[in-house]
């Protein structure tokens, strides 16, 4: 069952020209499109089948500093701010709450990595604090036992994915931008090494800027121009179980299970980490990249099946921008859960927290969360492409950050005074600085 996603529907029809083209109906693709809007440009987002329909309504729906890479702190920062900002504005409820979050532990060692964070944290101006053994007594009462120790993040929360980035589309349309789903963009039109539009399955629309925010199939896209983009993708699955058990955490963490209470009052499961790897033309390209990640990470990730090969997200093929493409063939990709992580995920949650073996499983999903090899986004706008300006890798904490992801690619759209450095988030700093002439198409 596809995970809930609230519809919004918009107009069909797309406009001759813009000034920038967004590619991506995702977290990031809908911020970026959305500041932008406020910004006074002629933005058109394109999707190519429901606005947050992929991985931006399948994630837990953290919005976290905690335990951020030092890079992306920055900008799961500012998102905070901006998610409320944002809420304010389009006047619809995001489901963003500064819930708290809290992270439990009986691991000397993971405990120590964590003092060592918040120490960091705490020198860069955030509130969250180490709980010590004594501390966790009162947070942990519905789990029921002692806890060497834990964190608690009380600025830190949650939003909702299923009506984030449908909504965040809706103040793109307050602010007069323009919102188009299914509707797949083809090919980029270039001339003497800029963007100068882009052509959708209904035609071209001329534009100087475009903006690709495609997620797991950004890699696949950037095939097309010739521009080498590492990607992997890990399938991950996700238990929502049905409303109650309202005694337990908004949001827990534990390195067996973590716990998230959705909208309706359900909760959402996972296991941090865990996944498959389905192998596909565009990893295997890049295999090189990610065997260091993958070797840390060997107890929670597995190889997987043939479904990434199948579902077409990741080719290695060209197509033709006057033929359909893999994106109109899989308008949304809807990957299988793992029966496996499934039952996992059931059982340690259910020991855990004795309260949720009432409640029945509402539904399973699974999402393909795009990777970098180093698990940081990147966000670049100095590629040999003029005009193209790339948003993908977010590698599991887009949605969190998307507020502050989308205003820091408009930033760099509008060549105005960015929120936050960008050079952490450059593409090059994977190896390929260069890469020559970019095909034309």
């Amino acid at each position: 069952m596809p995970a809930p996603l609230h519809i919004v529907e918009f107009g069909h029809a797309i406009p001759k020209r813009a000034d920038t083209v967004v590619i991506g109906g995702g977290i990031v693709g809908t911020a970026t499109a959305y500041w932008l809007a406020r910004a006074g440009q002629q933005v058109v987002l394109l999707e190519k089948g429901r606005v947050g329909a992929e991985q931006s309504s399948r994630n837990w729906g953290w919005v976290r500093q905690q335990n951020r890479d030092a890079r992306e702190l920055p900008l799961a920062t500012h998102s905070l701010r901006l998610w409320e900002e944002m809420t304010r504005d389009i006047g619809q409820d995001l489901g963003f709450r500064k819930s708290g979050l809290l992270y439990l532990s009986d691991d000397p060692a993971e405990i120590a990595t964590w003092a060592k964070w918040v120490r960091f944290a705490q020198g860069e101006g955030l509130d969250t604090r180490m709980l010590s053994a004594a501390e966790t007594v009162d947070r942990a009462v519905s789990t029921g036992r002692a806890w060497a120790g834990g964190v608690w993040a009380p600025t830190d929360g949650i939003a909702d994915p299923s009506r984030a980035a449908p909504l965040i589309a809706v103040g793109i349309a307050k602010h007069g931008g323009q919102v188009v789903q299914n509707c797949a963009a083809r090919a980029l039109e270039v001339e003497a090494g800029r963007v100068t539009g882009v052509i959708t399955e209904h035609g071209t629309i001329k534009a100087q800027q475009v903006v690709l925010a495609g997620g797991a199939w950004a890699g696949s896209f950037l095939h097309q121009i010739g521009l080498p983009f590492p990607q992997a993708t890990i399938r991950s699955s996700v238990i929502a179980l049905a409303p109650g058990a309202e005694e337990l955490p908004p949001a827990l963490h534990t390195k067996g299970i973590t716990i998230t209470r959705r909208g309706d009052g359900g909760h959402t499961l996972a296991i941090s980490g865990l996944g498959l790897v389905d192998p596909t033309p565009a990893m295997l390209a890049h295999a090189r990249h990610f065997i260091p990640m993958f070797a840390r990470r060997w107890r929670l990730v597995k190889p997987g099946g043939t479904e990434g090969w199948r579902s077409g997200f990741a080719t290695r093929r060209l197509w033709r921008a006057d033929r359909p493409t893999p994106m109109e063939r899989m308008r949304i990709l809807d990957p299988r859960p793992s029966p496996r992580a499934v039952a996992e995920t059931l059982r340690r949650a259910q020991a855990l927290l004795p309260a949720l073996r009432a409640l029945p499983v509402r539904s399973t999903w699974a999402g393909m969360i795009d990777m970098t090899p180093d698990g940081v986004p990147v966000i670049d706008g100095g590629l040999p492409l003029s005009g193209l300006v790339v948003a993908a890798g977010f590698s599991g904490h887009g949605f969190g950050i998307g507020p502050g992801a989308g205003h820091l690619v408009a930033d760099i759209v509008l060549g105005r005074q960015p929120i936050t450095k960008v050079e952490q988030y450059r593409l090059s700093r994977f190896g390929q600085a260069a890469w020559g002439k970019v095909s034309e198409f």
